[in-house]
């Protein structure tokens, strides 16, 4: 089973050939395909790491779609004194399917 560890903005995400990850909002339409820098690569026993990046091995991907994750609720208030204050986020998110690890 071969994969790779990918950097997408501040965190670190395990991608296979064929499978679909989600990361956070790119600036990508959908259809456009994007090249994911690669920290570690595994095939069974051989494993490859990179200080940071592994040199030569990139993922390409392409960009699924575009969506938002449910809705975080946020409530805050102070007992006693009738201070109440409520509140959501929602964060946006993109979806890639990796389509093969080059190198």
């Amino acid at each position: 089973m071969k994969y790779a560890i990918v950097r997408s903005g501040s965190k670190q995400i395990r991608a296979e050939e064929g499978t679909t990850i989600v990361v956070d909002l790119m600036p990508k339409s959908a259809g456009d395909s994007v090249e994911l820098d690669v920290l570690l690569v595994a095939d069974g026993n051989n494993v490859k790491v990179g200080t940071p990046t592994v040199a030569g091995f990139k993922v390409q991907a392409t960009v699924v779609e575009h969506f938002r994750g449910e809705k975080i609720r946020i409530f805050k208030y102070k007992a006693k004194e009738r201070q109440r204050k409520g509140g959501g986020h929602r964060q946006d998110y993109t979806r890639l399917k990796v389509e093969q690890i080059v190198g």
